[in-house]
């Protein structure tokens, strides 16, 4: 039986385990020890990060809004260094032309000699919607090729506050309707294909899936096979509770900076009708009930814990299947800034499960 564990912000343990009391106090102790560790390495991270870091990137980020982006090119470009490969990975660079006439740029990590369809998972950086590429996610990318036979096609969508709501949205939509319409052109097959994303791309990824739910989308012609987040933003607007107020200043993302996101990727009036496109928490039990299985991966101390552990709960509420960890003491970027290496890790191990076990279902369905 797969043990299944969910921290709190403190090191409070939910778990399942089998082979009795020995077994079970072994799993409490690997799970402390998890915990310890994740905490360390995310305290010497956040140690480590430039004095004012927030506050610049802040700062860009409404200048860039404002009209003036060289602050926020900066940024991009501190964010976009050439990644290393791991090897026994190829990568291939192509491109497509979504409705809106746009290029969209993707990069497709497969393990090297891999013959028959394998898993593939069509991933979307994070960055505030405003800044992330292809190489910002790369590490992550490459990890997941290298430890498990599946494949990953990363999407380089158009970025606010110069392309707000919903350029980025089409373009991560028009990736994956592609994709999906032929999956053996990628290597993998029908019923394989999933989607997923850490923080903004995290809600990208949910609001892609939400656009094309109950596989009745023409264009894709065939369903997501499933969901992998980290961190996501599921409420596009300040919390004001919960993890928002408690880990909202000097744990990797602070408040001022998202909720600037929130402003550059919103800068027009939203309909009533793609609110849950923007904010998935707002979305409607009928839309949420059409998701495919989830893997939600929480930082322990982030300000983004507390909605994402209520976006799990509507999901379980509705009949969709949800594994959910928060990983203790962890903080947000662990996904794509190194520095947190035990929670990168267990990440990567946890997707790799996850899409081996839900295809397999999948297949059988």
């Amino acid at each position: 039986m797969m043990s299944r564990y969910a921290l709190s912000a403190g090191v409070m343990i939910l778990a399942a385990f089998s082979g009795g009391a020995d077994a079970a106090g072994e799993s409490v102790r690997a799970a402390e020890m998890d915990s310890v560790v994740m905490q360390r390495e995310a305290d010497a991270f956040l140690a480590g990060l430039p004095a004012g870091l927030q506050q610049r990137q802040t700062e860009a980020v409404e200048l860039a809004i404002a009209g003036d982006r060289h602050l926020l090119d900066a940024v991009r470009n501190s964010r976009n260094s050439a990644p290393e490969y791991s090897e026994g990975v190829e990568v291939e660079e192509f491109s497509i032309r979504a409705d809106s006439g746009r290029e969209v740029r993707m990069r497709l990590y497969s393990p090297d000699g891999a013959t028959g369809p394998l898993p593939l998972l069509i991933y979307l950086h994070g960055g505030g919607w405003t800044f992330g590429s292809l190489n910002s996610c790369a590490r992550f990318c490459d990890a997941l090729v290298a430890t498990a036979q599946v494949r990953v096609a990363a999407v380089d969508y158009s970025l606010a506050p110069e392309h707000p709501f919903p350029a980025g949205l089409d373009d991560c939509v028009a990736a994956a309707r592609y994709i999906l319409s032929d999956p053996a052109r990628f290597g993998s097959a029908p019923g394989c294909v999933s989607i997923g994303g850490d923080s903004s791309g995290g809600n990208l990824a949910i609001a892609t899936a939400l656009s094309l739910t109950g596989a009745g989308d023409a264009a894709s012609g065939q369903p997501l096979a499933s969901l992998v987040l980290f961190y996501p933003v599921v409420r596009a607007a300040a919390d004001d509770h919960g993890t928002w107020l408690e880990y909202g200043d000097g744990y990797g993302l602070d408040a001022p900076l998202m909720e600037a996101f929130n402003r550059a990727y919103l800068a027009d009036e939203v309909a009533d009708e793609a609110r849950g496109q923007v904010s998935p928490l707002e979305a409607t039990d009928e839309v949420l009930h059409q998701l495919p299985p989830v893997l939600m991966v929480n930082a322990g101390r982030d300000i983004l814990t507390t909605q994402g552990c209520e976006f799990v709960r509507r999901l379980e509420a509705n009949g969709v299947e949800v594994r959910h960890h928060i990983l203790p003491g962890s903080v947000h970027l662990f996904i794509t800034v190194s520095g947190q290496p035990h929670a990168f890790d267990t990440s990567v191990r946890l997707t790799a499960d996850f899409l081996g076990g839900v295809t397999r279902g999948g297949a059988n369905r």
